[in-house]
């Protein structure tokens, strides 16, 4: 592992957590800092002391311009995050604002269709790497981004063709919530914001939900070992095996 161990987590509500991506890095040895800008959190502008950043989903919108939270994470990203190469990771709202400070459009889909629930999401050609086979993950959201230019299309379905891209090597975006535990589930399901949003075209019930993340939580998980692994942090996870390996001879 590098000498920092340290990855900045920026949410966008109180209640927010990084859920089981949040787990996994803690399980590979990464302490984990959270700013939350929406809520007067201030962003750093040196990422020095950082392995990554993981920018998590919410109920705002990337083109949320008058929302002050919103406005600095967009203006980050372009000043601070991919000037600095760092690997980002951006899930849901995190990914629309890495598409729209690329120069893609973000926004509804157009025909009040959104994707709640337990979905199926394909990798393309390109992206077979990073997804190599059609997966079923969480999703919550009714806004969509196009992939932008310069960036290489990774996983996209039938209903929302944007479902991940990379960019640059070391950026990615996900639309879809390799966080959520039963638990976040039921938090967004019986919300104040969340319940009403059962009623829409696209939704899955609270009931269908459970038994789908019965279903194909595994397959979700195993995806994120292989991101993480693989994809988002492979020198690190290299030189955390080896380290083990080492303690283990020692």
């Amino acid at each position: 592992m590098s000498e920092t161990g340290r990855i900045l987590t920026v949410v966008h509500q109180a209640t927010s957590t990084p859920g089981l991506v949040g787990e996994a890095l803690v399980q590979r040895g990464y302490c984990l800092d959270q700013c939350c800008p929406c809520l007067d959190g201030i962003l750093p502008r040196d990422l020095s002391g950082y392995t990554a950043v993981v920018i998590f989903g919410g109920p705002q919108s990337a083109t949320d311009d008058h929302d002050p939270g919103i406005r600095a994470e967009l203006d980050w990203l372009s000043s601070t995050v991919l000037p600095s190469g760092i690997p980002m990771l951006g899930i849901c709202l995190g990914a629309q604002e890495l598409a729209r400070t690329l120069g893609a459009k973000v926004g509804p889909r157009g025909d009040g269709v959104v994707e709640i629930g337990y979905w199926e999401v394909s990798p393309t050609e390109q992206g077979l790497g990073f997804l190599p086979e059609p997966t079923t993950f969480y999703q919550w959201h009714s806004e969509t981004f196009e992939i932008p230019p310069g960036a290489v299309h990774l996983a996209g379905n039938d209903t929302f063709a944007g479902q991940a891209f990379s960019y640059g090597g070391c950026a990615f975006g996900i639309e879809f919530h390799p966080e959520i535990t039963r638990d976040m589930i039921n938090h967004w399901c019986t919300s104040e914001r969340g319940q009403p949003k059962l009623t829409l075209c696209g939704a899955q019930s609270h009931e269908q939900q459970l038994g789908h993340h019965a279903r194909y939580a595994s397959g979700a998980r195993q995806w994120l070992d292989h991101f993480l692994d693989r994809i988002f942090l492979p020198q690190e996870s290299a030189q955390t095996s080896s380290a083990g390996r080492a303690t283990t001879r020692a």
